[in-house]
C-alpha cells in the first residue's frame, strides 16, 4: 500500500458525531458471474458474497459489500492485520479466482479512504448534501449504498445503529473531510 499523508490527523467530535479515519486496511474489488465464485470466496474468507442488492455479509475479520450483481468489495475489519497478511490474502484470492479465470481480483486499498462516522446525528449530517433517502437504510444493519455526498461519489456501509463506514476516493478525501467538518460543526 502507498505511504500517504492523510487529510485526517486525529478523530473529530462534534455535537453527537465522532469522525475518524480507519487505519489503512486492505480493500479488494471482486468481480465474477460464475457459479463457482461464491464457493471459492466462502472457502477463502469464510463469508458468502451477498446476492441481494445493497446488502453485505461479514465475520469478525472481513466485510463483503454488494456493489452490483457481479461485483463486491471486501475490506478488513482487523486494524492490526499486518501488511504481510494483507498481501497473502490478495495473493490467495488472485490464485484461486483470477489465475484460473473464475473472476477478477483487484487490490483497491490505495484507491479508497475509509471514514467511520458514529453518533446520533450522522444522518442529519449526510442528508445536508446527499440525495439518498436514509429512512430504510438506517434500520437495516449491513445495508450498503453507493451515492453522492457533497457531489462526491461514496460507498456507505451501515455497521450498526448510528455507526457508518464511508468509502471515498483518495483524490476526493480531503474535500469530503473538510465538508464533513464544516457541516458537523453547525449541527
Amino acid at each position: 500500500m502507498l505511504n500517504f499523508n492523510s487529510p485526517i490527523q486525529n478523530e473529530k467530535k462534534y455535537n453527537e458525531i465522532k469522525i475518524t479515519e480507519v487505519e489503512p486496511t486492505i480493500k479488494i474489488n471482486l468481480r465474477s458471474n460464475k457459479r463457482e465464485f461464491s464457493t471459492k470466496i466462502g472457502k477463502i474468507l469464510s463469508i458468502l458474497p451477498p446476492t441481494e442488492a445493497n446488502t453485505s455479509s461479514g465475520n469478525e475479520n472481513y466485510s463483503l459489500l454488494w456493489l452490483s450483481p457481479d461485483e463486491w468489495l471486501v475490506y478488513s475489519k482487523n486494524k492490526n492485520q499486518n501488511f504481510k497478511d494483507q498481501i497473502e490474502l490478495e495473493k490467495k484470492l488472485f490464485n484461486e479466482i483470477s489465475k484460473i479465470n473464475q473472476g477478477a481480483v483487484t487490490n483497491v486499498s490505495d484507491h479508497w479512504v475509509l471514514f467511520n462516522l458514529k453518533g446520533n446525528k450522522i444522518y442529519d449530517l449526510l442528508t445536508k448534501s446527499c440525495p439518498f433517502d436514509f429512512n430504510e437504510f438506517k434500520k437495516k444493519k449491513g445495508s450498503v449504498s453507493q451515492t453522492i455526498v457533497n457531489h462526491i461519489d461514496v460507498i456507505i456501509h451501515n455497521n450498526e445503529n448510528n455507526d457508518l463506514n464511508l468509502f471515498v476516493r483518495r483524490s476526493f478525501s480531503e474535500d469530503l473531510w473538510l465538508w464533513i467538518n464544516d457541516s458537523a460543526s453547525f449541527l
